[in-house]
C-alpha cells in the first residue's frame, strides 16, 4: 500500500439479499472475483441462531427476516481460504463469546495455518439474548464472555509450551493447542462497538484494533482513535498503531442528497469518502456490497469495477 492508503475490504451479502437460499454456493465466485480485482479483506457477519424480537435491534430497523440463511463465518472463510491465493479473511463481526474459547482458538488456529496466516477476526458480543439462551450462556454475563473467549484463545495460541488461564467464565492449565496460527500470536483481533471503557481495555490489552459502531460520524472515529491511541502509549504498546476498520457512509450521485435509493448511489462519491477516514486513522475501509448489487449476475462486473476505481482514487 502506499502511504496514507487504507486496505479496502468488501462487506459480503447477508442472507439472500443477493443470493437466493439455494445458490449462496456461488459466494465463493464472489471471494475469487474480489481476489482477482486486488480487494484486500473479505467480510462475513455472523448469527448463529435468529429469535423473533427484532424490535431490541439497537441500531434502527432490522433489514432480515426470521427463515433466512446466515451462513456461519468461519465455514465460509475456510471454503474461501481453498478458493482464493492472497486477499485477507476476516469476520465483522462474529459473535465469538458464542463459540467456547478453546474450540475458537482451534478452528481459528487450522484456518490460519490453512490459509497461509490470511485470518483477522472482528469481534464483538451481539444484540440477542436468544442467541446466548439457546446456547445455555447468560446474556447478561455477554461482555465477561467476550473478554474471557478472546484471553483464552491468545493463551492457546502462544508458542513455547501449554497454556493456561483462570478467568471467571473458564479456568484450565496444563493444556496444548495445535497446530499454532500461521500469524505469530494469532489473527488480529478487532474489537467492535462503542469505544465505552470496558471496550478500551480490551482493545488495548487483548486486540489489535477497533471497529466502530454503525453509523460513527467522522469527528467520532477520530476522537475514538485519539483515545485508543493514547490508551496504547500508556500501556506501553508503541511498536504498532491501532487498526481501524470502518464502513464507507454511501453518497448520492447528487452532492446535495446523501439518502439516495440504490440505484442513485455513486460508487466514485462513496470511495472518496475514504480520505476523511484515513483523517481520522482509520486503516481499513469496507463497502457493502449489497448497497450496490442484488443480482447476482452482476456481481462479477461491479467487483472488478471496484477494484479499477479504487485503483485510480489512489494513483
Amino acid at each position: 500500500m502506499t502511504a496514507g492508503r487504507p486496505r479496502l475490504a468488501l462487506g459480503l451479502p447477508v442472507a439472500t439479499s443477493v443470493y437466493g437460499a439455494g445458490e449462496q454456493h456461488r459466494i465463493v465466485d464472489l471471494a475469487r472475483a474480489a481476489d482477482d480485482a486486488g480487494i484486500d479483506t473479505v467480510v462475513v457477519s455472523d448469527h448463529v441462531v435468529m429469535g423473533e424480537r427484532f424490535d431490541r435491534y439497537p441500531f434502527g430497523t432490522f433489514a432480515f427476516s426470521p427463515g433466512e440463511p446466515w451462513l456461519e463465518p468461519l465455514t465460509t472463510l475456510a471454503l474461501f481460504a481453498g478458493a482464493t491465493s492472497r486477499i485477507r479473511l476476516s469476520t465483522g463481526i462474529l459473535i465469538a463469546g458464542l463459540r467456547r474459547g478453546p474450540l475458537l482458538a482451534k478452528t481459528t488456529a487450522t484456518l490460519d495455518a490453512l490459509s497461509g496466516g490470511r485470518l483477522e477476526l472482528g469481534v464483538g458480543t451481539g444484540w440477542q439474548p436468544e442467541e446466548y439462551e439457546t446456547m445455555g450462556l447468560d446474556f447478561e454475563q455477554r461482555a465477561q464472555i467476550l473478554d474471557d473467549t478472546v484471553a483464552s484463545c491468545r493463551a492457546l495460541w502462544a508458542r513455547g509450551g501449554s497454556a493456561a488461564v483462570d478467568l471467571p467464565t473458564i479456568s484450565f492449565s496444563g493444556i496444548w493447542c495445535d497446530p499454532k496460527p500461521a500469524q505469530q500470536g494469532g489473527p488480529a483481533v478487532l474489537f467492535s462497538g462503542p469505544l465505552t471503557k470496558r471496550n478500551l481495555r480490551r482493545i488495548t490489552e487483548l486486540g489489535d484494533g477497533w471497529i466502530p459502531i454503525m453509523g460513527e460520524s467522522v469527528a467520532g472515529v477520530a476522537a475514538g482513535v485519539a483515545r485508543i491511541r493514547e490508551a496504547w502509549t500508556a500501556a506501553g504498546r508503541t511498536a504498532t498503531a491501532p487498526r481501524v476498520r470502518h464502513t464507507l457512509p454511501l453518497r448520492s450521485s447528487a452532492p446535495d442528497d446523501d439518502r439516495a435509493s440504490r440505484a442513485d448511489l455513486s460508487l466514485d462519491r462513496t470511495l472518496a469518502g475514504a480520505a476523511a477516514l484515513v483523517e481520522a486513522g482509520v486503516t481499513e475501509v469496507s463497502v457493502p456490497i449489497a448497497a450496490f448489487v442484488t443480482d447476482p449476475d452482476e456481481v462479477h462486473g461491479w467487483i472488478a469495477n471496484l477494484g479499477r476505481r479504487w485503483e485510480r482514487q489512489w494513483s
